[in-house]
């Protein structure tokens, strides 16, 4: 739809992590995976046809190997490793394992810095993917924090895209560790702030559920309306434009009433079609 001068994404690293020895980017791997066409779609995460016999053998080994790897997904994660190891950024990793699998798009790391989430939860302090994968998001939250972003700098590369860019569009993905851990690198929220063209926020909330993972639970816990109205709060002065699915239409008052033009369409994307459509309506409303 977008050509590879066209479309930049712009992908959380604060869920980065290491496991078994290995440097592993989940959201940077979810993001390149779908664009080659090789994701798990089943799984939401990892590659298509996959085997886990690495991980089985480590079990065997005792090791508490708790978090999933893949076999092929292991390969990822030994290159990247390998390759930082040599001195060269996260960017420089990023862009040399997406053009391997004939990625055209640009796929950049917020930051090259290191930034990790972390949860205070009543059940202790933890990072997101204990708290996702080992504790299936059950410990009630308290507060999150991002570790080492006030140390962080944007990348030139972000940098860049974001001062040549006519549209920025937030997907629907969860507000506070999602968008948050982007926005906690020291320039990037600025530079959105002063953004002149048309910025887009889609809410990942629909009819007080969240599409997919913990954002629902995430705003109740932090003490925000379970809405589409709670996540646009989190997304005044950055979107001057909101779209809510036609569920939510009787919110649209409610949402311009903090600033922003509203748009109500279908936002749930269980096939290929739907995902198309939203895609075409957005580009369609910010011509």
């Amino acid at each position: 739809m977008l050509g590879s001068d066209e479309l930049t994404v712009v992908v959380n690293t604060a869920d980065d992590d290491r496991f078994y020895g290995l440097h592993v980017s989940p959201d940077l791997d979810t993001v390149m995976y779908t664009l080659a066409g090789v994701s798990n779609v089943e799984m939401g995460w990892g590659l298509a046809s996959e085997s886990f016999r690495t991980l089985e053998r480590l079990k065997e080994y005792g090791v508490d190997a708790w978090f999933n790897l893949g076999d092929l997904d292991l390969a990822t994660h030994l290159y990247r490793t390998k390759m930082l190891d040599e001195g060269k950024t996260l960017s420089e990793v990023c862009q040399q394992l997406a053009k391997s699998l004939g990625v055209a798009h640009k796929i950049l790391p917020a930051t090259d810095g290191s930034i990790k989430t972390m949860l205070e939860t009543q059940d202790g302090t933890m990072s997101f993917q204990e708290y996702f994968v080992k504790n299936r998001c059950e410990p009630i939250i308290k507060s999150i924090d991002f570790d080492g972003s006030p140390n962080c700098t944007v990348t030139p590369e972000v940098r860049q895209a974001i001062l040549n860019m006519d549209l920025l569009v937030f997907c629907p993905s969860n507000p506070f560790v999602s968008l948050a851990p982007i926005l906690s690198v020291p320039g990037i929220k600025e530079m959105i702030e002063t953004f002149s063209g048309k910025s887009i926020g889609v809410s990942p909330i629909v009819g007080g559920e969240a599409i997919k993972g913990p954002a629902a639970k995430m705003l109740k816990e932090l003490g925000y309306d379970v809405s589409s109205v709670g996540v646009a709060r989190q997304y005044v002065g950055l979107c001057n434009t909101f779209i809510i699915d036609q569920k939510d239409v009787a919110l649209k008052e409610e949402i311009e009433a903090l600033g922003m033009d509203v748009f109500v369409t279908q936002t749930i994307m269980e096939t290929d079609q739907d995902k198309k459509q939203l895609a075409e309506y957005i580009l369609e409303i910010s011509a």
